[in-house]
Parts: C-alpha cells; structure tokens; sequence
C-alpha cells in the first residue's frame, strides 16, 4: 500500500516521478503529490491532489523543472483523503518535504508536544509529524536531523526526505515498511517497489529495517539509524520492464490468469529429480538428518497467502504424514502462541513485505523458531529474514488481487511437500505418480484457459446475485475460501465459504433460489458425499453451479476441468474460478485491477 519515488541526478525529474507513480498505481492508493528541486532552486515546489496520478499529472505546471524530487501514492490511515492529506508533507517554511509509508504509532502524542510548542499542523495525517520533527532539529547535516526524529517515534516507515538547505542529496530510512535503492549512471533514485526503477535501472539495492541511505547523483551510503555505516552491494533485478506491461491485455489480472501455464512451469523448472522421484529445494537450509526431526509445521500468511497454506497444509499431511496446519499471520502474533523447538514455521507472502506476516516471523526467530519462507519477491524482507524457504517465481504480479501467485504458490507447496515426503515415508512409487501430475498441470492450465468464452456466460448469468455461498470438502474447502474472497475482492458481491460437510449446522438456512451456490466437487473418495450436499441445496430450490471433473446432474452449470492426481486437484479447481470472479466483476463494470479499499503490499497493520 502506498507508493514512494524518488530521483536525483540531472534529468527532468517530473515526468521520471510521474511515470513511477503510475507503475505503483497496482499498490492501492488515493492521492498523490510530488516534490521538487534543483542545486540551483531557491526552494521546494510542490503539487499534491486527491484521486488519481493523472489528476495529480494535470495538476502539474508546465514550467515545472527541476533535478531533484520524491513523489508519493497515499494510501488513507490517518485523516480522509484530500489535496491537504495528500504526501509530500512541508513544514511551514518550505524547507523540509516528507513522503512516508507505515504508520507513526505514538503521533497523537508528539503532535500534542508540538502543538504545546507552536506548531500549526496542516494536514490530519501522522507523516506530518515527522515532517516537524525534522524541520525543528538544530542538528547541522540532514542525515543527523531525520535520525533524531526517528529516535522518537514508534511504528512503522518507509521515507525520503528533502530539504532546501541541503539539495544536493535525498535521505532515506526504513522500518517494517520497503525502502529500495536503484543504482544509475551518474543518477540515482529510489522507491517502495522495485517496479518503479525497473524501466531504469536493474542494479537495487534493499535497505534492511533500522537502516538508512544518502543519495546523491554520483553516489549513496547506507548506515543504521545509530550512525554505523553498512556495506550495501547492488544485486540485479531478474524481471524486465516489460513484465509491467499489459501486453495486449484489457487488464492485468486478465494478463497475469492468462500466464499461469508459464509461470507454473518456471516454478516447476529444475527442481524436479527424476531418478529419487523427488525435488531439488536448495533454498530450504534444511538437510534430510533435519527435515525428520519435524514434529509440527505451521503456516502462517494473510489473505490469498492463508489460503494457499491451507492447501500447502493439506499437501504436507497427505505426502510427508506431517502434522500441518494453517493460521492467519494477522493473529498469530497476538496470541502468545506456544513456539516449540520441533515445529517448523513457514511464512507465505507474495511480496515477501506483508506486514502482519514480517511480524510474525521476527517475534518467531526472537524466539528461536526455524522459520522458512515461501515468497515470490527475491530479496524481500520475509525471504531476508527467514532460515531459508522456496521462492515461488511467478513474475510480476500487478493486479491488486492475486491469481498466478497463488497457483504458483501451492504449487510450491507440492513440491516441498513431496520433497518432505520422499525423505520420511512416500514410497518411489507415489513420488513418480505425483511428478507426473505436476508435469501435466502447465497443459491442463491452458485446456481450462480454453474454456474461458463458456465461462464469461456463466459469470454473467450470476451477476445479478446480492450474495453466493462456495462450499468445499477437505482439499475443496481452501479452494472455496480463495474463490469466495476473488468474488468478494472484485465484483463486491457478498459471498461466504464452509466446509461442504457443515451445511446442515446453520448455512441451509440461507439456502433459496436467489442465492446461488458454487460447489466444488471433485472425483475424489469423496464424490459421493458433495454430490449428497448437490441435493441438500437443490432440495431447497437452490441454484448451484459445480467445477467438477464431470459433469453434475444436480447442478445447474458445471465448468469441467481436466482430473490430476488427488492431491493436485485444487490446483486446477482454482483458475476456472478466477476467471468466474473476473467476468462477474466485468459484468459489473467494476475497476478490476484496482479494486476499492485494497492494496497490493499491505505493509501496515
């Protein structure tokens, strides 16, 4: 959520800022401003607005030139959003401006001491606090005024600073919230998300929490927020620019449906180990004398991420006769849950930022957990903090709601399932069977994206619906979760998931033809069983549309997909629903790729 960018060096530095605010549009985000300067500038110049980047582009004058300047994508925590709300935040002389993402915990009560000092705030927000705070430092250099303020307040940041006396140079910090460096020629730039620099350099640098940088245009220095200096090397981004682009696309969550046949195949690609019937995870840590100590796992994520562990639970008790499950990051943390020696934490995040989940894995390695990652950011917090962990390589992922990433994580999931399971109790056997499974999920990805005309029908007779009901049983119930939150997520039409097996115990009684019903119901050991909850609900004059690997006489449509193995199966069970909460929001006219309310990388709590 939000978005930072920032440039020194000496091009027009407004239209680079503007262009990055557009490539962080996906983040989720309400207003939008940006700051300028240059060594020969008198001050700052700034233009702020509510509402879209290209709101805040028609804003900008023409003769609005400069070298210098951080720009920022707000995200509403504190204060509604509004021009004054909006980031930079300036102090009243025009001297300092401040773009933030996080959350200033204690800013009541440092507005308060301010306020009984004289201060006159402008805006609602908490980043105007800091904003203050550096104005009115005495210290002499830029660098030693943003760490005294930092020094006092609680919570969480991300930052660039400028100043009018100092014009040379952006000061950067971070805290719980992403702060990236790009490494130019003779120019340098910063921002929250690596693909605000992509279209300019690959060469990044991650800042790490309790960490700040100087940027200047032919030179920066990392230190801690103590003084200490760091050793900072630049790594390369692997994706392109390109990977950003619609390519042809009407959205990118259409894009990014369309391209989960590649993207499983790249998170498939080299790891398999035909002749052990297994797979290679070098990125685990974790040799076979250590894998058979595990008693327990956990899996903790928020959101999409949850639901993928659920289905990775399921995997890792059905393949390695683990002990598995589920919770959400979010409430692990305020639990005081009981940290055992023997169980193995994973923390699943698509961004590898997610804030509730970062969180946990610090208060779990404070506790001397092993804590491995499943990401698809490399280089990310998460992926930074954990012991070790798969990164899940589905590419870029630009719609605020996630499609391939998810299907690329429980893939993920499969394959260290299936890598625990041949080191304790999966036989030779059952190690080809599920390889060949995995092997054929690319090619039965492209036969349901096939079907997606047949599909849009169907979405478009159900759009209508006020509400729908998504039921599972065992490996479908996480499947129905996940199809239950896109629909929700994009069209806003109210839906909720249970398990199959509970309709009986209070969910029958929301049954009636104006609520439709989505059934997963897989050729599994427990066809029969769905196929009898088919005929609860119609009994009830329900109207119910099945994904099932056969067509379902009960059901009013049935999306056919192509059978895999068992275990497999909701990896399949998955797109068509994707593509059902998509046509359903188009239908609707909604605004798909940035729907109301949410944000991509949610990096506060």
């Amino acid at each position: 959520m939000c978005g930072i960018v920032g440039y020194i060096g000496k091009r027009d530095v407004a239209p680079l800022l503007l262009e990055g605010l557009q490539r962080l549009e996906y983040r989720g985000y309400d207003s939008a401003g940006i700051v300028i300067t240059s060594p020969k500038a008198a001050g700052l110049k700034m233009v702020k607005a509510k509402g879209r980047v290209r709101d805040l582009e028609a804003r900008v004058p023409k003769r609005f030139t400069g070298t210098t300047g951080i720009a920022h994508t707000r995200w509403a925590t504190h204060g509604a959003p509004s021009d004054i709300n909006s980031h930079p935040h300036l102090d009243p002389e025009n001297k300092v401006a401040v773009v933030h993402n996080g959350i200033v915990d204690n800013a009541q009560e440092l507005r308060a001491k301010l306020e009984a000092d004289g201060v006159v705030f402008a805006s609602e927000t908490d980043t105007e606090v800091i904003t203050h705070l550096i104005a009115r430092s005495q210290a002499t250099s830029l660098e030693e005024k943003v760490r005294e303020a930092l020094k006092v307040i609680e919570g969480t940041y991300g930052i660039a600073v400028m100043h009018a006396d100092f014009n040379d140079r952006i000061v950067v910090a971070r805290n719980g919230s992403p702060v990236v460096l790009g490494i130019g020629e003779k120019e340098m730039f910063v921002a929250s998300d690596v693909a605000a620099l992509i279209a300019h350099t690959r060469q990044v640098v991650t800042l790490d929490d309790g960490e700040m940088a100087t940027l200047k245009a032919d030179d920066f220095r990392t230190y801690t927020t103590s003084g200490a200096s760091t050793t900072a090397t630049p790594e390369t981004v692997e994706w392109e620019a390109a990977s950003y682009d619609m390519g042809g696309h009407d959205t990118y969550m259409h894009k990014e449906i369309s391209e989960q046949p590649d993207a499983v195949d790249r998170v498939l690609r080299g790891r398999i180990d035909d002749r052990f019937s297994t797979v290679h995870l070098g990125g685990l840590n974790l040799d076979a004398r250590e894998a058979r100590t595990i008693r327990r796992i956990k899996i903790l994520g928020c959101g999409t991420s949850y639901h993928a562990g659920l289905i990775g639970a399921g995997l890792i008790e059905s393949m390695a006769r683990i002990p598995a499950d589920a919770e959400p990051a979010s409430e692990f943390r305020y639990r005081n849950p009981v940290v055992d020696p023997d169980t193995l934490y994973i923390a699943v995040s698509q961004s590898g930022e997610t804030y509730d989940v970062l969180a946990a894995v610090q208060e779990l390695k404070r506790k001397g957990a092993r804590v491995l990652g499943v990401v698809n950011v490399v280089g990310s917090a998460i992926a930074r903090e954990a012991d070790g962990g798969v990164y899940v390589h589905a590419g870029p992922e630009v719609c605020v709601v996630s499609t391939k990433c998810f299907t690329n994580t429980v893939v993920a999931f499969a394959l260290l399932a299936l890598h625990l399971g041949r080191i304790r109790d999966l036989s030779v056997t059952d190690g080809k069977r599920i390889i060949e499974g995995l092997r054929k999920l690319p090619a039965q990805i492209s036969e349901i994206l096939e079907t997606e005309e047949e599909i849009k029908k169907i979405a478009e007779a159900y759009a209508g619906a006020q509400s729908m009901m998504f039921i599972g049983r065992v490996r479908g119930y996480p499947v129905a979760l996940e199809a239950s939150l896109k629909l929700k997520e994009i069209s806003y039409i109210h839906a909720e998931a249970y398990p199959a097996s509970e309709l009986k115990h209070g969910p029958l009684a929301l049954i009636e033809p104006a609520l439709p019903t989505v059934a997963i119901v897989p050729n599994d050991d427990l066809l029969e069983k769905n196929r009898a909850a088919l005929e609860e609900i119609k009994a009830r004059s329900g109207r119910i549309l099945a994904v099932a690997h056969q067509p379902q006489e009960k059901a009013d449509h049935t999306i056919v997909v192509p059978k895999n193995e068992d275990e497999l199966d909701p990896i399949l069970m998955g797109i068509p629903l994707q593509l059902l909460a998509y046509h359903t929001a188009l239908a609707m006219g909604r605004d798909i790729d940035k729907p109301r309310n949410l944000a991509k990388s949610v990096t506060v709590e």
